[in-house]
């Protein structure tokens, strides 16, 4: 044995040591760090949200309202979400959004290690964060339940969280909970909800090009937005398509077509339509169920608008309202604005598309010999003076009969550098005309109801919803005027009255302790018309001959009426209640009209037909209950005077409609009030005009003048889609010839009218004959030429 073999020994002996000393090192290093880390994995998870709720979990979902075929006119949300299940996303989408943001999604068990060594290689190659490694089950886990902060903390309890997910419900329930929840930007929560945003579209109708767009939003929705930037979105959507293709989602053929598709983005919202009656409806909602149910219950709301009915309202009240306010006069330029290098802008922006009817702010650029040119916005185009002389009405204050002045001339309207507000009135390859305008400052409602159902067809709150969400159709308490005299008139008949009945139109006097409030009621003409039938008193709304036929049947007895038609606002007891002095809501005096229209029989006004809440369940549906108010021959008789308001009284300009109407105007003292209510046997329509702050809409503003043209072109568009009616004449109702001097029966032979009564209260008496006036002369000539002492024959 050398002696070089024990010193070997020793050498490897002390090379074994260190490696078993360094193994040990390692081991304990990895133990501690594994320790670390299994304590922070171990403290992070001790706050962390239980899961087991997950399979029930319901996102908050947009609450949506129907019309009556099924279009949406409203949403309420705290997030505008859509919920869908899976099976209805399509398979295009679902791709999409797996190969831009996880490709092996169904690989992984809510981490993916290989992607997160790939993106850390990646980022450490490009100096920078360049790819992400989250998973969909990680997003999802932050979306639900964590903060947006960015701590190692968060993600160690994203990735927890995670992997419990996973165990916790499967790829697909996942995936679903994702494409419901994750945020795509403009408000839109969900596929279904930012498929409506931003193509107007429901999911079934994406194409593969629209999906990709919609599937590369959620990385950063604000910087990808198509709506503003869309050539930044467009290279995204090929990027997403790009990896569809590397995933096997797609053919290249595909990719190139949908690369190659242009994107039609939709811009701008959709026409907000009838906001005060989703208003109106929105209150009902919170009253029954309550804020959280209503923002995030996903409930279903289907209404009773009319989407055409409810156009035609609008387009009526903006006009009305309009011509009414250019009638007051025009309130002169909005302000000044410097016009130095305003024709320079023009020419370097180019002016956006214009149509006949829009309205536009504009600065005047030069004043010609018979038009003035003005600037709005991009868009150029002349004013002829014919189209801005109602201007020379100028409405310097608030009163239109006091505070106006008359200008000689046009031209002294306006000069450069006046910003006005004008409308196209046409616009083609010659250029743009247009036409003075000015938004009206008077307020007006507009309420249309199936008498026969009580549904309201129809709501106008206000002129513009974004000015003034008050809604004047429901909540506005305002005086009637002659609209409130078919209740006290229908009250007469219910008593045993006709339209025959005479009454007096003749001066009257009602004193009163205080020689101040002593009252004497004028007709509209300031003239007294006599002796009168109830049917002329009605047509013509002879207020005097009004107030005695209140005092005659009793004030007390009408207002017991009115309570039975529906009217439940305070009314006077006493008989300037005649005149309409108590204050009413459009609803509930329309609603009062639609009983006569439905023969007596009343349906309290109703928008909605059925609540359901997410899952589908009813929770809400409008039951019928049909209650006779008045008897069909009141109603009948009633309808039937109201017939000859428009045929011979204050509502001829409706004669032009051509079907059975029946109606009544209003007007109040000062013209501060102007209504229409009117009827067909299938729909009712009630009308206001006024000021919000009650002041005098001017001289000759009535009913007939300025709300029943809005009554008339609102009819003129939604009567033809309805059936033409007639007033069913109920059995009850028998045709008297009459005397119209007496109210008696007319001598058989003789002059009279017929006219209609409820069987039992027709006059059974006939007229005394009537004295010719000429046997009178003639029995003076005979006289004249008897000799004296000659007598006269005996009667």
């Amino acid at each position: 044995m050398s002696v070089r073999e024990p010193l070997f020994d020793r050498r490897v002996s002390a090379r074994r040591s260190r490696w078993r000393v360094a193994l040990a090192t390692v081991m304990a290093l990895v133990g501690l760090l594994g320790g670390i880390v299994a304590g922070s994995f171990w403290y992070a998870s001790q706050d962390l949200p239980p899961l087991d709720s997950l399979q029930e979990y319901q996102p908050s979902v947009v609450t949506r309202v129907y019309s009556d075929d099924r279009q949406v006119i409203g949403q309420h949300y705290v997030e505008r979400r859509i919920l869908t299940p899976l099976v209805d996303i399509p398979q295009n989408l679902v791709n999409a959004v797996i190969a831009v943001e996880d490709a092996r999604f169904f690989e992984h068990p809510g981490l993916d290690v290989i992607g997160i060594v790939r993106a850390f290689w990646t980022n450490l190659r490009r100096g920078g964060k360049v790819e992400g490694a989250s998973t969909i089950t990680q997003q999802l886990t932050r979306s639900l339940f964590l903060s947006p902060e960015r701590t190692y903390g968060r993600k160690f309890k994203e990735l927890i969280l995670a992997y419990k997910m996973e165990l916790v419900l499967s790829k697909e329930q996942i995936l679903e909970l994702y494409l419901n929840q994750i945020y795509f930007g403009q408000g839109a929560y969900g596929v279904a909800s930012a498929a409506q945003t931003y193509f107007g579209k429901d999911l079934a109708d994406l194409t593969l090009a629209e999906s990709a767009l919609l599937a590369g939003l959620p990385k950063s929705p604000n910087n990808y937005s198509p709506i503003k930037n869309l050539d930044r979105a467009k290279r995204r959507q090929e990027h997403v398509l790009t990896r569809m293709e590397e995933a096997g989602f797609i053919t290249p053929e595909e990719r190139e077509e949908a690369v190659a598709q242009p994107l039609v983005v939709r811009r701008a919202a959709p026409e907000q339509i009838a906001p005060h009656f989703v208003e109106h409806v929105r209150q009902h909602l919170m009253t029954a169920y309550g804020e959280e149910m209503v923002y995030k219950g996903g409930l279903e709301v289907f209404t009773t608008l009319n989407v055409e009915m409810q156009k035609a309202a609008e387009e009526a009240v903006r006009n009305g309202l309009r011509q009414l306010d250019k009638r007051q006069g025009w309130r002169g330029p909005l302000g000044q604005q410097d016009v130095t290098g305003l024709a320079e802008k023009a020419v370097a922006t180019p002016p956006p598309p214009v149509h006949e009817g829009d309205v536009l702010q504009g600065v005047v650029t030069k004043v010609a010999k018979d038009h003035v040119v003005v600037q709005a916005g991009g868009t150029v185009g002349k004013l002829a003076f014919d189209d801005m002389a109602w201007g020379r009405r100028r409405l310097r204050g608030k009163d239109p009969n006091k505070d106006v002045t008359v200008l000689p001339n046009v031209k002294q309207l306006v000069k450069p550098g006046d910003v006005i507000e004008v409308g196209i009135k046409k616009a083609d390859r010659e250029g743009v005309q247009f036409r003075l305008e000015q938004t009206p400052i008077v307020e007006g409602g507009l309420i249309a109801i199936d008498p026969r159902t009580g549904a309201i067809r129809a709501m106008v709150g206000g002129y513009d919803f974004a000015r003034s969400e008050y809604n004047r159709a429901v909540l506005a308490h305002r005086q009637p005027g002659s609209a409130f005299k078919p209740i006290i008139y229908a009250a007469a008949i219910n008593e045993g009255l006709g339209p025959a009945t005479l009454v007096v139109d003749a001066p009257v006097v009602y004193e009163n302790e205080d020689p101040d409030k002593t009252w004497k009621p004028e007709n509209y003409e300031k003239k007294f018309y006599g002796v009168i039938s109830l049917r002329e008193a009605l047509t013509h709304s002879r207020n005097a001959a009004t107030v005695r036929l209140l005092d005659k049947i009793g004030v007390r007895d009408v207002i017991d009426f009115a309570r039975a038609v529906g009217i439940a606002s305070p009314l006077s007891h006493d008989l300037s209640l005649a005149l309409g002095s108590s204050s009413v809501t459009l609803q509930e005096l329309t609603a009062a009209y639609g009983i006569f229209a439905n023969q007596g029989m009343q349906l309290a006004p109703y928008a909605i037909t059925t609540v359901q809440d997410s899952s589908g369940q009813v929770l809400e549906q409008k039951l019928f209950e049909p209650r006779e108010a008045v008897s069909k021959e009141t109603a009948y008789l009633i309808t039937n005077m109201m017939e000859d308001v428009i045929q011979k009284g204050t509502g001829q300009l409706a004669k032009s409609i051509e079907r059975p109407l029946a109606g009544k105007t209003g007007t109040t003292n000062d013209y501060t009030d102007a209504w229409f209510v009117g009827y067909t046997p299938n729909l009712v329509v009630g009308v206001w005009v006024g000021f919000d702050d009650v002041r005098t809409l001017g001289e000759t503003e009535s009913g007939a003048h300025a709300a029943l043209p809005i009554w008339v072109d609102f009819m003129r568009e939604v009567l033809p889609a309805l059936p033409v009616l007639p007033f069913e004449i109920p059995d009850n109702i028998v045709f008297v010839k009459v005397d119209p001097s007496t109210g008696l029966l007319a001598d058989q032979g003789g002059q009279g009218t017929v006219d209609i009564f409820a069987k039992g209260t027709e006059p059974t008496d006939s007229a005394p004959p009537r004295t010719d006036p000429m046997e009178f002369y003639k029995l003076d000539q005979v006289q004249a030429k008897e000799p004296a002492g000659a007598t006269s024959p005996s009667p």
